[in-house]
């Protein structure tokens, strides 16, 4: 009752008594249920680096919204723009309507960034307790201020630009501006959790650990190395299929996507996924981001993957001496060559390894996924999501048409109801977790070299993973909100959640 009755602070309550009760009084009727159950006892204290509070004080301002797509839960779309795409007719005066700066020379200059949905466009929302949904497919433009701070400055909700498909700006009135950016934060909500979470992280995981699995012992004596890598993975998969995203599933019944569009969504995702955008070097200067400050996703995961792809080229080169090694070793090119035909369709890639960098780089590639990109896009997801306005699962009215018409009564009206919003708390709650269990990057329990060379190596990784430890707890310091996620202490050496 206090949903509708009361504010968004009354709000908060009703969530976190209702998310309690609903952890307190769990259901388990299946095998898969009660491992679910046992891995949820394991669970140590939730350590939480932004709180709900801070979330609900900060939602509204323009300098967090921008931040999240630097180093929120999912750092992957936004990308510096460098000439406006032909439906999003922004005007310099539409933006700097004060001729504080100039459209085109900060476009010039690199300072304007776009984040575009545009996979999104199109599909059928879902219906939700009898009422149906709204995702829209929104364009996003954000300016770089001269004091660091990426500013959003233009928002358009669909992707054809009409009479009813307005374009926002921060000088519109309050509910106005701020109900476009919830609809860009629904939109974000989908995205990551389909594309940059499901897609690009699990089921990525799950091929490459399936045929590490499959190998013959005698073969490929380094993949011994992956084998940490994937622990739980496939039994998480297994788990989310049946709990999450089948029909039945919390995601598909209460988010905006539904099960038909869920999968839309994977299908129009799948191109994009591509070995150089798995590869965070790549894929950092494919999207003209190396030199955005305050950038911490960028920086703690090159420093990571440029440690593992050390350790990794010392491992390969103790067992491959030179190319040719590489390109006769059958079984290695069969392991590769089912990768590319079952993860990736055969639609990217040659399929096989010609020389022992590429090696090198698709094993790091691996790693890095399973252990630093996960953490990366799932630890925070709590953090972000906790405070729902700031990362609506669906919404149930559709947004304005024409500029003043909303107010903070609609605002409420169209944020979802209570139990879609509480079962999709209880799952992000859930996936944040620190498990009782858990195995930082780096610590193999698991005894899988026997010779010492290999054993000395995996000792100097460790050494170099605590270096890295110290330098982002002490950067993290002078950090009003710190970015923990890719310390190598608190990232799991496989996706285990």
């Amino acid at each position: 009752s206090n949903y509708k009755k009361g504010s968004l602070q009354k709000l908060s309550v009703t969530y976190d008594d209702a998310l309690r009760l609903l952890l307190k009084r769990p259901r388990w009727t299946s095998a898969s249920e009660l491992f679910v159950s046992s891995r949820i006892s394991a669970f140590s204290k939730f350590s939480s680096v932004l709180s709900p509070d801070y979330v609900q004080q900060h939602w509204k301002e323009d300098a967090f919204f921008g931040y999240q797509f630097l180093n929120g839960v999912n750092p992957m779309l936004i990308r510096r723009c460098t000439a406006l795409p032909s439906n999003f007719p922004v005007t310099d005066d539409m933006v700097f309507p004060s001729g504080q700066c100039n459209l085109a020379d900060e476009l010039k200059n690199g300072n304007i960034f776009l984040c575009d949905y545009k996979l999104l466009d199109g599909l059928p929302a879902n219906t939700i307790n009898g009422k149906k949904q709204y995702l829209m497919a929104p364009l996003v433009l954000l300016h770089k201020t001269p004091d660091d701070n990426l500013m959003p400055i233009a928002i358009q909700l669909k992707q054809t630009p009409a009479e009813d498909n307005p374009i926002f700006f921060p000088t519109d009135s309050e509910y106005d501006w701020l109900m476009a950016k919830i609809f860009v934060r629904s939109a974000d909500f989908t995205m990551h959790g389909l594309n940059v979470h499901l897609l690009r992280t699990h089921l990525l995981a799950e091929v490459n650990g399936e045929n590490t699995y499959i190998i013959t012992n005698k073969v490929l004596s380094f993949l011994q190395l992956l084998v940490p890598h994937t622990r739980y993975t496939l039994q998480t998969n297994f788990l989310a299929r049946q709990l999450l995203i089948s029909k039945t599933g919390i995601f598909p019944v209460f988010t905006a996507t539904g099960y038909d569009t869920f999968y839309s969504v994977l299908r129009r995702s799948l191109p994009s996924v591509t070995f150089s955008s798995l590869c965070i070097p790549d894929d950092i200067a494919e999207r003209g981001l190396e030199d955005v400050p305050n950038f911490y996703y960028r920086n703690d995961g090159l420093m990571l993957w440029n440690t593992i792809n050390s350790f990794v080229e010392r491992i390969i080169t103790y067992y491959y001496r030179n190319d040719t090694e590489v390109q006769q070793d059958s079984e290695l090119q069969k392991w590769i060559s089912d990768i590319f035909e079952h993860g990736f369709l055969s639609q990217t890639s040659t399929g096989e390894f010609a020389t022992i960098d590429e090696l090198v780089k698709f094993v790091t590639m691996v790693i890095f996924t399973c252990s630093a990109q996960h953490a990366a896009v799932n630890s925070g997801q709590y953090d972000y999501g906790g405070w729902m306005p700031n990362a609506p699962p669906t919404l149930q009215r559709p947004p304005p048409t024409t500029k003043g018409t909303t107010s903070e009564a609609t605002m409420m009206q169209t944020f979802p109801d209570v139990n879609a919003t509480v079962q999709i708390m209880s799952v992000l709650w859930l996936l944040s977790k620190e498990s009782s269990d858990f195995v930082p990057l780096g610590q193999y329990q698991e005894d899988h070299f026997t010779e010492d060379i290999p054993r000395m190596l995996i000792k100097c990784f460790q050494a170099e993973l605590e270096v890295l430890n110290a330098v982002i707890k002490a950067r993290n310091n002078g950090l009003k909100v710190p970015y923990t996620y890719m310390d190598p202490v608190k990232v799991e050496n496989s996706i285990a959640i």
